[in-house]
């Protein structure tokens, strides 16, 4: 059994991995601690376990195998350089820091105790995923000229959304670096990594951080990657589109499916029947991000494309928070390692 800590409660998905947590037969929630003492010390009563007022206090607890981080991004080096150094598996809330700078501390505190680190990117082991990548590999797309992924709810405008997500002190920044994590690393996972970005901000609630964002990811090929978020659609199906020079794909709108026309043979796709547009059946569900982090540590396994993708995630969130600030394109490899 692995003994495990939940170390705040800050981010709205805490409450998921703790089900998630409660639900998986080799973990045990053992303890808890919070930056606001209150909410943690509610949260270990709901939960009937210890809490934990010192960090460090509950990091030298021996029995506490592993750590389940949810604290504000802006905290995430700090909290998660100590429970590493203090030889705790974690499993974090996207983004893995604020800045490439401080994803590479992690990464470094993590690879010299031997820990295993991994980083929730949820969308890239949902099925859609998986056959939309299975689809590109297959080559019937061609060469890949535009990725286009949005995702964006009503958070601000509807007014549902926590007032502390809207604290730059502790996001570093708005709908980009929370919801936007999504399609920025999905455009990665199929363009891979860019040259530079270039991203606007809109400020349609009049926030401290922004609820409307685009980024255009540039490649030397002549390729675009396109990241669409925002906490000011109330009506806005998450959706992928995916251009190549010999064919298209979408996911997403109302019906969710998958539909691929090439002007490539299409008869080696697999797909639910002969037409225009194919459309292809999503691939067998993969364990979630929580679930593949308890399998590492059960099997002393890692999985580089996880940390690879979760570390050029930072490094894109950075470049389109400096590239909306000074309003001009910015190269990632000006970005300090």
């Amino acid at each position: 059994m692995i003994r495990v800590a939940m170390l705040s409660y800050w981010h709205v998905h805490a409450k998921d991995y703790t089900a998630q947590a409660l639900a998986h037969p080799s973990i045990e929630l053992a303890a808890v601690w919070d930056e606001l003492p209150e909410r943690g010390k509610a949260k270990a009563a709901e939960l009937g376990v210890t809490f934990h007022q010192d960090l460090d206090e509950l990091l030298q607890d021996d029995t506490i195998a592993a750590v389940i981080v949810d604290a504000p991004t802006t905290m995430h080096r700090d909290v998660m350089v100590k429970a590493a150094n203090a030889k705790k598996h974690i499993f974090t809330e996207k983004v893995l820091a604020p800045t490439l700078r401080e994803a590479r501390e992690i990464l470094d505190a993590a690879n010299s105790s031997g820990i295993k680190l991994t980083v929730s990117l949820r969308r890239l082991y949902e099925p859609y995923t998986a056959a939309i990548k299975a689809v590109i590999d297959h080559g019937v797309l061609g060469d890949l000229t535009m990725v286009r992924v949005r995702d964006a709810h009503d958070g601000a405008s509807g007014g549902w959304l926590v007032d502390h997500f809207f604290n730059r002190s502790q996001t570093a920044g708005g709908a980009l670096i929370d919801l936007g994590c999504h399609p920025m690393y999905l455009v990665r996972y199929f363009l891979g990594l860019p040259d530079s970005v270039s991203t606007s901000f809109g400020h349609v609630t009049v926030r401290e951080v922004e609820d409307n964002a685009v980024s255009v990811l540039n490649y030397k090929n002549g390729a675009l990657g396109i990241a669409e978020t925002g906490f000011v659609s109330p009506y806005s199906p998450f959706s992928i589109e995916i251009y190549g020079t010999t064919g298209s794909l979408f996911y997403g709108g109302v019906d969710n499916r998958i539909l691929v026309k090439s002007i490539k043979d299409l008869s080696g796709l697999p797909s639910k029947g002969p037409a225009e547009w194919v459309e292809v059946p999503l691939a067998p569900p993969s364990p979630t991000a929580l679930q593949q982090w308890v399998n590492h540590i059960e099997e002393d396994t890692l999985d580089p494309e996880n940390l690879e993708l979760g570390v050029d995630l930072t490094r894109l969130m950075e470049a389109s928070n400096l590239s909306a600030q000074k309003g001009q394109i910015v190269l990632l490899d000006s970005l300090a390692e």
